[in-house]
């Protein structure tokens, strides 16, 4: 996959004003075709967990009913016979994990996506979604198929910048020589689905398929842990012959070595750099900016680190944003939050432990205003990031 020349935002559909696909989705839509902006990046859109978390939800397959502007809809029967056979590699396993009308939710949510994604390409917006490489402990895919996970160890990350004591995550880990007997179909498979709803998707912690971090399951933290060996290539050359050549951006942030980076080059997926990084560590940190490669997608910060200005609170935002839109990086990512300026308080996720304020940030009705579209409308044509006559740069041998 190539990417070509172009900037989006981050901003997951729940912190929109009223957290769901109504009137506000469609009002930010107009927004970043104002803005000149050719992507809409959003986080995983499965059902979160209690903590508001959509890295660890029930199902890798489900969307979030929670995100339904109409969930009363009605639905008639041969929408929901329809949708059975179109995903019958899933939908029983998860109607018999949520019960009552839990067909019914996912033919609303297709329909409702389904117009939301039809508008914004309209308007020269795509829609970069994510897949986190884990699912929650004895949720519906952990229940239903047992034997393509591990058991008596969980998952987690080794201690970093990010987290100085690890992160103890808690997911099972899965069983590759399982998936690679079966022809990693459940993997392809939810690659299918998400890539039905987006353009390009996002592979939260890719570094798990060079090798993972494996904690005994009795051990509170994630401390003591070690690197297990993942599928490599072999998962990702299955999935292209059933799904062609695959738009993926690699998250490749944390502890990162040469081998996973020999992976994510020999697949050919750009990988994340971090303007927040950028001014620390020694001349060959990836993060500073005459280290971007081309092929990478740029971020000013991400949800799960604090905004620019909770970083550098005595700096001018802009002028981090433009230094962020300068980068030989080909897509710029900016979250929502650093566009508006916002500090530490609307920092969307704290990883590492549970924090009520997690997942909880929302935009205020008046926050994107005609104004700031303009100003950044200005700001992305002057990196050379505007897309032709407005168009996506979505297309053809590059995206």
């Amino acid at each position: 996959m190539k990417l070509r020349r172009s900037c989006g935002i981050l901003l997951h559909p729940t912190s929109l004003p009223e957290g769901r696909l109504g009137r506000d989705a469609y009002r930010f839509v107009d927004w970043l075709q104002a803005a000149g902006q050719s992507w809409w990046q959003v986080l995983p859109l499965n059902p979160p967990d209690a903590h508001g978390s959509p890295y660890a939800s029930a199902s890798a397959f489900a969307c979030s009913p929670g995100l339904l502007a109409d969930p009363d809809a009605v639905v008639a029967p041969t929408e929901v016979a329809r949708f059975r056979r179109r995903h019958a590699q899933w939908i029983e396993d998860w109607q018999r994990f949520s019960g009552d009308g839990a067909v019914e939710d996912q033919v609303r949510f297709d329909r409702e996506w389904s117009l939301l994604r039809d508008y914004a390409r309209a308007r020269g917006v795509r829609l970069i979604g994510d897949v986190p490489i884990y699912v929650a402990a004895n949720g519906c895919d952990h229940l239903a198929r047992p034997g393509l996970f591990r058991t008596g160890v969980v998952a987690g990350a080794p201690p970093d910048d990010l987290a100085p004591a690890g992160q103890r995550w808690g997911n099972p880990l899965f069983d590759w020589d399982a998936h690679a007997a079966d022809d990693y179909r459940w993997w392809t498979e939810r690659l299918r689905r998400v890539l039905s709803l987006v353009d390009v998707t996002r592979i939260d912690h890719f570094r798990g398929f060079a090798a993972y971090w494996t904690i005994p399951a009795e051990e509170p933290n994630a401390t003591t842990g070690e690197w297990t060996p993942g599928p490599g290539a072999a998962f990702f050359r299955a999935a292209e012959k059933q799904l062609g050549e695959l738009p993926v951006i690699a998250e490749n942030l944390g502890v990162i070595t040469d081998d996973v980076e020999s992976l994510r080059l020999k697949l050919g997926f750009p990988g994340m750099v971090v303007l927040l990084w950028a001014f620390q560590g020694p001349d060959d940190n990836p993060h500073r900016l005459e280290n971007h490669p081309e092929q990478a997608v740029v971020y000013t910060s991400t949800h799960d680190t604090t905004t620019l200005a909770g970083a550098f609170p005595d700096a001018e935002s802009w002028d981090l944003l433009r230094l962020a839109l300068s980068s030989r990086a080909e897509l710029a990512v900016l979250p929502a939050q650093d566009v508006l300026g916002l500090g530490d308080a609307a920092r969307l996720n704290r990883p590492g432990g549970v924090d009520e304020r997690n997942w909880s940030w929302r935009l205020e009705d008046d926050q994107l205003t005609d104004e700031l579209a303009a100003r950044l409308r200005a700001a992305v044509e002057e990196s050379g990031r505007l897309s032709p006559d407005d168009e996506t740069g979505a297309g053809g041998k590059g995206v």
